[in-house]
């Protein structure tokens, strides 16, 4: 009776081991598995020699978004699909060239990104991602258009145009009424800091399960309003310069916000970020573009090349720096290839998963060409080193790798060269669609108008 008391006991033993084991085993495996929180950070009209881990002018200090750049992979070669605010956000939501659905311009978020386009939100919440926007909407103002009706559970901030005071959060009209879900609310404070707060109990709130946080910023856009304190920090010489630095300094702060939250709940290890800004810096709030040429609202490298960082501490090399040639575009398609989904195949996406480049696993190109077009006079087509633009009927041609300031055009000595990208892109623009706010004659009345849409 011992030893067969002393054999069950032996057995029970070696069950149970085995149990831990295979629990311990499949534990390890599910966290393996576990799909990545993702916070997508868009500023906006920053400049692209306003963040220090890019070459900088001497008083820019951006030290949590450098952070991100010592985490993750900082990108060298990166776009924004416009030269403006809203069209870049209408194809960031969709992972489409904005034109195929017709939204070229500022203007066409009056009308409002085309219901028939399913966005990013939508399809991580089908994955059961809790899903909020915490700032800047600007793809549409009437109630169908609003984040909540395209796939987001939470919303704080405002619907459009483009610019909002800072300090002055009061209910006002439509657009410019700071909201809380559906419902406009009197609110108070620095409106950059509020952005930080709200998205920091998100992530608290939401630390038990996958989320989806993105974290459209009105700054660095006009108006150059910042707490007296801040802009004290500051000594350029140039007071609108100081109180844009000042800005720029709330919103790395807001940043660094945002990273400690992610580290004080567990979550930083497994989170794909992604920070960009939604065009070039605009020359009307002082921004600093370094060696790029021009600013915000046209399609030279200073209206379209931008900082752009990707971090995923779990799956990415840290402090890496990627040259490849991506747009804001790829954006959704690498969202969802970390979380485990799929793009619907019911459409044409235009966007490309960035993963195996920031990996270093592809040597491949991953856009043959990238295409920018405001529906008017200006368009541009990059193919590798080679960029062509049209600007005011003039057809531009510059070698990038030599001439990143484009200020040899070499339309003229490479005629094949300009043929061949000008062809490119009659075939792109063939496939895009009519603008959705309607054809508009470009009178001088109208493009001056455009010039102040943001």
């Amino acid at each position: 009776m011992e030893n067969l008391n002393r054999r069950r006991f032996l057995k029970k033993c070696l069950t149970a081991s085995v149990g831990a084991f295979w629990f311990s085993g499949n534990a390890s495996a599910s966290r393996k598995n576990v799909p990545p929180n993702i916070v997508l950070i868009v500023s906006d009209d920053q400049g692209y020699a306003d963040a220090s881990c890019y070459d900088h002018p001497k008083e820019v200090s951006t030290p949590n978004i450098d952070r991100l750049a010592r985490q993750g992979v900082r990108l060298t070669n990166a776009y924004a699909s416009a030269y403006v605010c809203a069209p870049t956000r209408a194809g960031l939501l969709t992972g489409r060239y904005q034109q195929r659905f017709g939204f070229y311009t500022g203007g066409d978020s009056r009308t409002g990104l085309p219901l028939t386009e399913v966005t990013i939100a939508d399809l991580l919440k089908k994955q059961g991602y809790a899903t909020a926007v915490i700032g800047k909407w600007h793809v549409g103002i009437k109630p169908q258009y609003h984040p909540l009706k395209r796939g987001f559970d939470e919303f704080y901030g405002f619907l459009g145009h483009g610019a909002h005071d800072y300090f002055d959060l009061r209910i006002t009209d439509d657009y410019t009424s700071i909201y809380r879900n559906d419902k406009p609310i009197n609110d108070t404070g620095y409106l950059t800091r509020n952005l930080a707060r709200h998205s920091v109990s998100f992530i608290e709130r939401n630390r038990s399960r996958p989320f989806f946080l993105y974290l459209p910023f009105s700054a660095v856009h006009w108006p150059l309003q910042a707490p007296p304190e801040d802009i004290k920090r500051f000594n350029t010489g140039n007071k609108d310069r100081d109180i844009y630095l000042a800005m720029l300094a709330c919103m790395d702060e807001a940043v660094g916000d945002v990273l400690n939250a992610l580290k004080r709940t567990g979550a930083d290890e497994n989170t794909l970020i992604i920070f960009f800004s939604d065009n070039g810096g605009a020359k009307k709030n002082f921004a600093n573009n370094g060696v790029l040429r021009d600013y915000k609202q046209t399609v030279y490298e200073g209206g379209i090349r931008v900082p752009f960082i990707v971090s995923w501490p779990a799956k990415l090399p840290k402090a890496a720096v990627c040259d490849e040639p991506v747009i804001s575009l790829d954006i959704m398609p690498t969202i969802l290839s970390a979380a485990g989904a799929s793009l619907p195949a019911d459409r044409i996406y235009d966007g490309r998963d960035m993963l195996p480049v920031l990996r270093g696993q592809t040597k491949k190109p991953l856009h043959k060409a990238l295409f920018f077009c405001d529906g008017s006079d200006q368009w541009a087509v990059r193919a590798g080193k080679w960029k062509l633009l049209s600007r005011k009927d003039s057809l531009q041609l510059y070698n990038l790798d030599i001439d990143i300031s484009e200020t040899n055009n070499l339309a003229s000595k490479e005629p094949d060269m300009l043929r061949q990208l000008k062809e490119l892109y009659n075939n792109w623009r063939a496939q895009m669609g009519e603008q959705i706010s309607g054809p508009k004659k470009q009178t001088s009345k109208t493009k001056n108008n455009r010039s102040k849409q943001k």
